[in-house]
């Protein structure tokens, strides 16, 4: 038994080895992009570092961004183990942010934040699970893929937010002239998230609220009915089915709360500095956020851990443009690449050989009596 063990832990095939060799791979690539643009490799590095841990500025605008990351994962995660694929963290980010702006920009200035910030919040959970109760509802009603119509459902958030910001009666500032940008007013100030109190580091409780949820959906997907029905549904929902579980319900609320982690990352980005609602605010967080979830593969410590170090690179990106002349763009097409290789890896790690020795195959119908609990 301890022989096989160790066999099992070497393969190949073992996810942590697949993970890890998925990584190497996208950092050569990234690597050789930057060498194609004309930028030293050690530039490249030294860059990168600058930008993610250079400056206390430069950790704080990092972790920041690991709490948006963080909180798309979280619902990604959510929605997975219910068999569902949420690729429609943008439009979700979009429709939180803008429902968290309409609140924070309507609030009385004399609201105190501890009623404030909830409110904000609130809504903006409230908006991105609308948003995602749009892909469920097509899903258990019409029989949908909840991949198509939540992706179309991104370039509708999208072109909401530019809707939003440009027309006067919405949410965009009064023009005072032609130079007025096309934005929302400052949120009240009651609703701005306060900071960490760390020396100059413009960290704010965004990261506290993410590493909480996470530990709460943890151990709620393992250790709460509600994390039972959920893996029943995504492991057979016809066995799911005849065990007495509403698959329909469990799947809706499933990609619902998707959206609501979602939304919730959209009322963080409006509540941090500058403050408002502007074009391009969600800035590709939903993309990376469903990068995050499928390296993390179900584990909220994976979550948590991978959004800080995909935070980490956000923030480095730009510094990697600023003193490597390197597009920060570079950062997105690593993410690509490791999209592309976890999708092709996973399949091959979950594929065993094709033939077995016979007394392999003797040996597991010896065992076929062993019943061995799978985890909830």
């Amino acid at each position: 038994m301890r022989s096989r063990l160790s066999t099992a832990t070497i393969s190949p095939r073992n996810p942590v080895i697949v993970g890890l060799g998925a990584v190497v791979i996208a950092a050569v690539v990234g690597l050789a992009l930057a060498a194609a643009a004309g930028a030293n490799p050690a530039t490249v590095i030294q860059a990168l570092i600058d930008g993610t841990l250079g400056s206390p500025f430069a950790v704080g605008t990092s972790m920041n961004s690991a709490a948006v990351l963080m909180l798309v994962a979280i619902g990604f995660t959510i929605a997975y183990r219910a068999g569902l694929v949420n690729v429609g963290g943008e439009g979700q980010i979009c429709l939180g942010g803008i429902a968290a702006t309409a609140v924070g920009v309507s609030l009385p200035a004399d609201v105190q934040p501890v009623l404030a910030i909830p409110l904000t919040l609130a809504a903006a959970v409230l908006g991105g699970a609308l948003w995602a109760a749009i892909a469920a509802w097509l899903k258990v009603r019409r029989g949908a893929s909840e991949i198509i119509t939540t992706l179309l459902l991104n370039f509708v958030g999208l072109a909401m937010v530019v809707l939003m910001v440009h027309e006067e009666g919405l949410l965009r500032q009064p023009m005072t002239s032609s130079e007025t940008l096309p934005q929302s007013e400052s949120l009240t100030d009651s609703t701005h998230l306060p900071l960490l109190g760390l020396a100059k580091n413009p960290a704010t409780i965004a990261i506290v609220l993410a590493v909480v949820l996470a530990a709460i959906v943890g151990i709620m997907l393992r250790h709460s009915a509600v994390g039972i029905r959920l893996r029943a549904v995504g492991l057979s929902p016809s066995a799911a089915a005849r065990l007495g579980v509403p698959i329909d319900r469990t799947a809706f609320l499933g990609l619902t709360a998707a959206g609501g982690c979602a939304g919730l990352a959209g009322g963080l980005l409006v509540t941090t500095a500058p403050f408002v609602l502007a074009e391009g605010f969600s800035s590709g967080f939903g993309f990376s956020g469903l990068v995050v979830g499928l390296l993390a593969r179900g584990s909220m410590i994976a979550v948590a851990g991978v959004s800080l170090l995909f935070g980490f690179l956000v923030s480095g990106g730009i510094n990697l443009q600023l003193e490597a002349g390197v597009p920060s763009s570079t950062i997105t097409v690593v993410q690509s690449v490791l999209i592309i290789l976890i999708a092709a890896t996973a399949w091959w790690a979950s594929t065993g050989p094709a033939t077995k020795p016979t007394a392999a195959a003797d040996t597991r119908a010896g065992d076929s009596n062993t019943t061995e609990e799978v985890p909830a």
